[in-house]
């Protein structure tokens, strides 16, 4: 009786061992650059840092899953994907109707907007008190835009008057910003921020637009990506993003570098 009880006592402990080790079981593989500073990069001790990878870590704690990097480079990271190199990729990477014919996304965790720089106290009336644009205040006001971009493009759509100067790259675009020869720029807020506001050569200046979401030339924005197929998983990350997003935490992680939060307002659902 007493070998029975011992027995029955050692097998309850063996089941619950295996029923902890299942439950700690599930590890996603994260893939990103690594590289991709403020976004996924290491510091100088090594940490791996990051908006992506507290994103990553976030989901993942979420739904009760460890999270293990791996660092790929960019041009490779679908196929990777593709190849089962990991689960996740959680690099920035844009969503897009290309992409989306090869893996899945989840809803966007970081926005992809436009913004306009120009200088302190420029007495711009771009915009009105409802965030629509003001034509009439563009009257006389140089605009620098980067060729071929989406933003030229969104300008070109909504004021087709307007007296654009078009640059082959940014760097020309903030010289020509800081010597006169443009009035304002247009541009991503979170690169104006890191290579020009917060420098000293950007002192004099800073946002004087809202930031203009729309999709239709801007994209939906920035996801976590997936295998096709994976449905159950899928859902698990939109559940976590969206709390992600309710709580704060999106917020609080962009905080850490920028002065603004750089997700989407309210949950985007893409409907799959």
């Amino acid at each position: 009786m007493k070998y029975r009880k011992l027995k029955s006592v050692a097998l309850v402990a063996l089941s619950m061992t295996l029923f902890a080790n299942s439950a700690q079981a599930e590890t996603l593989r994260v893939g990103m650059e690594c590289t991709y500073a403020p976004f996924n990069y290491r510091t100088a001790d090594g940490e791996l840092t990051g908006y992506d990878v507290d994103v990553a870590k976030g989901v993942s704690s979420l739904i009760g899953a460890e999270v293990e990097f791996v660092c790929q480079k960019y041009d490779g990271m679908i196929p990777a994907l593709l190849a089962n190199k990991f689960d996740l990729i959680v690099a920035s990477m844009s969503i897009t109707e290309k992409r989306r014919k090869k893996i899945d996304f989840s809803s966007p965790y970081r926005i992809s907007v436009g913004r306009l720089v120009g200088k302190k106290n420029g007495n711009f009336n771009l915009f009105n008190a409802d965030g629509s644009v003001n034509v009439d205040g563009f009257d006389g006001v140089k605009v620098g835009l980067e060729r071929a971009s989406t933003y030229e493009n969104w300008f070109v759509a909504k004021v087709p008057d307007a007296n654009i100067l078009r640059y082959d790259n940014n760097e020309a675009m903030y010289l020509d910003l800081q010597n006169g020869r443009t009035d304002v720029i247009m541009t991503n807020p979170m690169k104006a921020f890191l290579k020009f506001l917060s420098k000293e050569d950007g002192a004099g200046y800073e946002f004087v637009s809202p930031a203009i979401n729309e999709t239709e030339y801007f994209g939906v924005g920035v996801g976590i990506g997936l295998r096709k197929g994976n449905d159950e998983l899928l859902g698990r990350i939109n559940t976590a993003l969206k709390q992600l997003t309710n709580d704060g935490s999106l917020e609080k992680y962009a905080l850490k570098i920028f002065p603004f939060a750089i997700h989407p307002d309210k949950w985007v659902d893409l409907n799959y």
